[in-house]
């Protein structure tokens, strides 16, 4: 692995990270060792998802991926896609309870798309049987709403040229759904990913794709997430445990979060990986451990920060000598302090600094301009008061969710209520407006604010 020359020296200052893999970290045969051998930590956690899956959704997982030969992820994908979900996310979750046993803590979880209900769930914000019906909420909603026969493409380039060939495209139907750095994937309907495919070909980048049975991260899938929040209202989260770090929201989550509405959020809402690892990077994170099966999110970290120690305990065919690898490299000084009182978000500062509760309107408009503008690509002159953001600049009701939550981040004003109207703020006046009502009227402005 690459180092940085003083690491050795250094260690203790280091925030160590686990990450929580997605949607394509199946790999045939992990944990079939430790399961053949009777491990208690391996066997619980699958016939405890076992349990919840097989109620849901009428299928066992060991039976699947333990079985003499197990299934490749094409097969998986074509045959089961909702078990290969449920593989991901149990493999992940039982490679967390191992790394424990051994003595790992580490400082920040990192989940990537789907991981994120993982890295949560090792977090301690629900347990293991409400978690994996949670999944099975959302593979559920999925298989009810999703009829867009859409997929996904990765695409070997960085967000910048990705975005290029969605724009040449120009169809609707097509996002850049995740940034994973030195990799872009989109998300859409069948025709323009093949033009994608095509384009990539011309321009020599290559391509992949993806094993998955929905365009994740996709307005496609604005039904499901509708539905899917008000399925996920009944799961009450706990207090989290560990700090999670999501690529999702662009911070922390937060004791008070509805984790419902966000975990649903998630299926129309763009993953930025690669800015989430650089961000805690930044922060003082050198040691970054893939609690899941391959070495998929490793590599990305690898490339992103050659200075950072990577360990992938899942990854080789002896995982016994990879999980006790990984354990020490999530064993570090900094880790006997207590998580209560490791900084979270402080670690990650904001671009621009939180305006004071006297600001004016000019100068909110200004900042609340300046973020929209970024967040768009669009040049800051067009944000007018009278501009309307759906009818001339096509700011849709999604993106404008994700808009608000951003500025109730920005502004210290909470998430969005769960009755907003976005239709509501359908001028940048009105959206200056509403930000400018939290920030000057204090506490008492929590309806108004977003709070």
């Amino acid at each position: 692995m690459n180092r940085e020359p003083n690491r050795e020296a250094n260690r203790e200052l280091d925030l160590t990270v686990a990450l929580f893999p997605g949607q394509g970290a199946y790999r045939p045969g992990a944990l079939k060792g430790l399961w053949e051998d009777g491990d208690r930590t391996v066997r619980a956690t699958f016939e405890e998802v076992d349990a919840v899956a097989k109620e849901l959704t009428g299928r066992e997982v060991s039976a699947t991926v333990f079985q003499p030969s197990p299934p490749s992820p094409a097969a998986l994908l074509e045959s089961a896609p909702d078990t290969l979900q449920l593989a991901v996310f149990t493999t992940a979750v039982a490679a967390h309870r191992l790394l424990a046993e051994r003595g790992a803590v580490p400082s920040v979880h990192l989940g990537h798309s789907l991981g994120e209900l993982a890295a949560l769930t090792c977090a301690g914000a629900w347990d293991l049987a409400d978690a994996a019906a949670i999944l099975c909420e959302r593979i559920s909603v999925l298989r009810e709403q999703d009829r867009s026969g859409g997929a996904m493409l990765a695409l070997g380039c960085d967000r910048a040229r990705a975005e290029r060939i969605v724009a040449l495209i120009d169809d609707p139907d097509l996002v850049l759904a995740v940034d994973n750095g030195p990799q872009t994937v989109v998300s859409g309907r069948a025709e323009p990913l093949t033009t994608a495919a095509d384009i990539a070909d011309r321009l020599g980048i290559n391509h992949t794709r993806l094993r998955s049975p929905h365009p994740f991260h996709h307005p496609l899938l604005e039904g499901a997430r509708t539905s899917l929040a008000e399925r996920l209202a009944a799961y009450r989260p706990r207090p989290l445990q560990v700090p999670v770090y999501s690529p999702i929201l662009g911070r922390f989550y937060r004791d008070g979060d509805d984790l419902a509405r966000l975990l649903a959020l998630h299926l129309v809402t763009p993953v930025a990986f690669g800015p989430a690892v650089s961000a805690l990077y930044a922060a003082g994170a050198r040691v970054f451990v893939e609690t899941g099966a391959g070495r998929v999110l490793c590599a990305l970290v690898e490339q992103l920060h050659p200075g950072a120690h990577v360990v992938s305990p899942l990854a080789g065919r002896d995982e016994e000598a990879g999980l006790t690898r990984a354990a020490g490299a999530l064993r570090s000084p900094l880790n006997q302090t207590p998580v209560a009182a490791v900084p979270v978000a402080p670690e990650i500062p904001e671009p621009v600094a939180a305006p004071p509760r006297t600001a004016d309107r000019a100068e909110l408009s200004g900042q609340v301009r300046a973020l929209y503008a970024e967040a768009m690509e669009y040049p800051e002159e067009v944000f007018t008061d009278d501009v309307q953001l759906e009818a001339d600049l096509g700011v849709d009701s999604v993106k404008q969710t994700e808009l608000l939550s951003r500025l109730g981040d920005r502004f210290g004003l909470g998430l969005p209520p769960a009755g907003l109207r976005v239709a509501d703020y359908d001028t940048f006046g009105k959206v200056v407006d509403f930000v400018a009502a939290g920030v000057t009227g204090g506490a008492g402005a929590g309806s108004a604010a977003g709070r």
